[in-house]
C-alpha cells in the first residue's frame, strides 16, 4: 500500500467520522468499487492514463449521486489522477474503519477448502483468544499439506505441516553446522 493511498483513505475516514457519516460513506464507497469491477467501461474510464482528467471528472459528475462526501472524494481522486487507484484507497479505508470498530482482519489459509461451519469454528476460536470481532478472508493453498496459517497484519501464525517441516529442516541444519 503506497503512502498516497493511506493519505487519501485517512482524509476520507476523518471527514466521514467528523460528519458522523462513517457507515454511509463506507457503503457507498464499497458500492462504487464493486461497480467499477462489474462495469469494464467504468474501470477503463478510471484507469485510462490518456484520458484528460477534466473529461474523467465530468463523466464521474454525471455518474455520481448519493453521499456527497464520496462524490467529492472521487472527484478529487480524478483531479489528482488517482481515480484508477480507488480499490487500494478503499481497502485502506476499510482497514481504518475496522480498526475503529475493534475488528481484527485476518487471512485464514488452509490446505483444503473448509466448510462454512469449520471456518466459523476457527474464527470463533480466534475471536475468543483475541477478544475482538474477526473478519476473515479465506484462501486455500494445497502446498501447506495440512494445518492452517493465520495472518493478521504483520503477525503470522503458521501451524501448517509445511511450516513445521521447514522449522524442522532449519533446526537440523543448525545442529549439523
Amino acid at each position: 500500500m503506497s503512502a498516497a493511498h493511506r493519505v487519501y483513505a485517512r482524509a476520507l475516514y476523518e471527514a466521514a467520522k467528523e460528519q458522523d457519516r462513517l457507515e454511509p460513506v463506507r457503503e457507498e464507497l464499497a458500492d462504487f468499487v464493486q461497480a467499477q469491477r462489474d462495469v469494464p467501461e467504468l474501470r477503463g474510464l478510471l484507469r485510462n492514463p490518456q484520458l484528460d482528467q477534466r473529461v474523467r471528472a465530468a463523466a464521474l459528475e454525471d455518474l455520481l449521486s448519493g453521499e456527497e462526501l464520496v462524490r467529492n472524494f472521487l472527484l478529487l481522486l480524478a483531479e489528482k489522477n488517482r481515480a484508477g487507484e480507488i480499490e487500494e484507497v478503499a481497502r485502506e479505508f476499510e482497514q481504518l474503519v475496522a480498526k475503529e470498530e475493534g475488528i481484527l482482519d485476518v487471512q485464514l489459509t488452509t490446505a483444503v477448502e473448509l466448510s462454512d461451519d469449520e471456518a466459523r469454528d476457527v474464527i470463533q476460536q480466534i475471536e475468543k483468544a483475541s477478544g475482538r470481532k474477526v473478519e476473515a478472508t479465506r484462501r486455500v493453498d494445497p502446498d501447506l499439506i495440512g494445518g492452517i496459517v493465520l495472518q493478521a497484519g504483520s503477525m503470522r501464525l503458521d501451524s501448517s505441516v509445511r511450516g513445521r517441516l521447514n522449522r524442522l529442516r532449519t533446526e537440523l541444519k543448525g545442529r549439523a553446522a
